[in-house]
């Protein structure tokens, strides 16, 4: 499933990571670089626009890690993204992702600085290009930011991230003001996840609130997950309401294949859209970090827009 990891891990203990390459190791410090390239050629869903060599993942993620004694931690991550680069779209080539610092003990964390908010853990999609967005909060509200505080807390059945946004009304990082609040947590094979957020584009602008629920179920043979959620955009009549469903099935140990449903329903007329995708992944038996995909989506809208099947394969290699 897509965020069911919790973000604490991905935060904290980049160190521990077992695809992660370690470059330096000494007295209490850890520097270690992952990769995360993605090439392949799609046909997207538009009529007005060809096949063409799409570039998703193309990130170095850098990881410093300290040892403080008595279980504190220091962190530090810087990533980089080359997609602009690699796709020559007129705009800056390369792209800072991530950039913060922060203190994890015994289970709580927290860190300050650009880098993926709370809400950003929501969500059970599995598809590989989503046409209408990967969840409630990635297509209606905020995901991320450049003045961020964020806090973590693992308990034995749960986990909290609380994060905000600062506003940082004429500064350069402006980019609106957020609060987000994520809590997952599971018994057995099941996993439920619930987030919100209120945000707001600039300090004059009307408040959006968004919020989200998410289940999932491991039945062995594999994976089922749905999420909910709905935005109240401030007045308007565009509120919207999404829902993802999602089957994963383990067709063999090197071999997953997806099934997905997403629908927008809004409260404008004529508006209403959604998408099924099935896709099929393999991870190559000697190095699992290896991996070829294809991916085929139908998206369809009440405006009665004509689309093609959105179609793509592909490859992907992390370390």
């Amino acid at each position: 499933m897509k965020k069911l990891i919790l973000a604490s891990a991905i935060a904290a203990l980049a160190a521990n990571s077992a695809t992660a390459a370690t470059i330096y190791e000494d007295k209490g410090l850890t520097f270690k670089i992952k990769g995360d390239w993605q090439v392949q050629l799609r046909d997207n869903a538009s009529k007005t626009k060809d096949a063409e060599v799409e570039f998703d993942d193309l990130e170095i993620k850098n990881s410093i890690i300290y040892d403080l004694g008595n279980g504190l931690t220091a962190y530090g991550q810087l990533d980089f993204g080359f997609k602009k680069a690699a796709e020559d779209d007129g705009t800056d080539g390369d792209q800072l992702e991530e950039a913060y610092l922060g203190l994890k003990s015994h289970g709580y964390s927290v860190q300050v600085g650009k880098m993926d908010n709370a809400a950003y853990d929501f969500g059970i999609e599995n598809a590989i290009e989503n046409n209408l967005g990967d969840d409630v909060f990635d297509e209606f509200g905020s995901v991320d930011g450049d003045d961020v505080i964020r806090f973590d807390a693992d308990f034995d059945v749960a986990h909290v991230a609380i994060s905000h946004e600062l506003e940082a009304d004429g500064e350069k990082s402006a980019n609106g003001e957020s609060t987000e609040i994520y809590v997952e947590g599971g018994f057995d094979a099941i996993t439920l996840g619930a987030a919100y957020q209120t945000l707001k584009a600039t300090p004059t602008s009307s408040s959006v609130d968004v919020w989200g629920v998410s289940a999932s179920f491991d039945a062995g043979f594999a994976e089922f997950g749905v999420d909910y959620g709905e935005s109240d955009q401030g007045g308007s009549n565009n509120d919207v309401a999404m829902t993802n469903l999602v089957a994963t099935f383990k067709a063999s140990k090197t071999t997953k294949i997806a099934v997905g449903y997403v629908d927008h329903d809004y409260d404008a007329a004529n508006m209403d859209e959604d998408a099924i995708y099935a896709n099929v992944v393999y991870k190559f038996p000697a190095q699992k970090n290896v991996s070829v995909f294809a991916e085929i989506t139908n998206r369809d809208d009440d405006a009665g827009t004509d689309y093609d099947l959105d179609v793509l394969a592909g490859m992907r290699i992390k370390f």
